[in-house]
């Protein structure tokens, strides 16, 4: 069952007279139990990214520095929530020269605009351990919507006492959406940079409230 899931309980309500009334559902307290406020735990946690490269390979990277919040219903996954901040110059591919142009008003100009910020603004089920966050990315100054979907890995408690959950997911996006267009020519066709970047999300979080 997953970290939203519902059971319908075995016996009917004696005060339920009209049959067409929907059947009374109980929330398994297991699940109920992890309702409260997350923090995102950076140490344990990664946000990166995949992009094509010269039409012929991909680049990987991430962001070393990012922290936020999850608060989570266990009865009710539509009152869910996420909050994400992603400091840009943390960028990471491997290269430093290629850090660098990333962080460049070619690409995300991080002087001007250092965070990337993520709002949910629903969530749902999707069946399983499978769940659908909403919400708004803002990347260069530029809103726009965005849906993310995650797999729940389940809970445990750490040897310090720390009650964590972990999810891992991911999504698509058109980078020039964003405002991310910079790109060259290549003299076979095509160019050096693909505008679909594939999002990854690795979460550790613990519970805080």
């Amino acid at each position: 069952m997953g970290l939203f899931g519902r059971k319908t309980s075995s016996t009917a309500s004696t005060a339920t007279l009209d049959p067409a009334a929907p059947a009374p559902v109980a929330v398994d307290p297991a699940l109920a139990a992890l309702s409260g406020t997350y923090t995102i735990d950076p140490a344990h946690s990664s946000i990166g990214f995949t992009v094509r490269h010269a039409m012929v390979t991909n680049v990987r990277g991430s962001f070393a520095e990012h922290e936020g919040t999850l608060t989570l219903d266990g009865a009710d996954p539509a009152a869910s929530s996420a909050s994400i901040d992603v400091k840009i110059a943390s960028v990471d591919t491997g290269i430093a020269d290629r850090d660098a142009h990333l962080r460049s008003a070619d690409f995300f100009d991080a002087e001007q605009f250092p965070l990337m910020t993520f709002r949910s603004t629903g969530a749902r089920a999707l069946g399983g351990d499978t769940y659908r966050i909403t919400g708004d990315l803002t990347i260069k100054g530029v809103t726009r919507p965005l849906s993310i979907d995650l797999e729940f890995n389940g809970t445990a408690t750490d040897p310090y006492g720390n009650q964590r959950v972990g999810f891992e997911g991911g999504a698509e996006i058109l980078r020039s959406e964003w405002g991310l267009t910079w790109n060259a020519a290549l003299e076979t066709g095509g160019v050096m940079v693909s505008d679909k970047v594939k999002l990854t999300f690795d979460i550790s979080a613990i519970k805080s409230a």
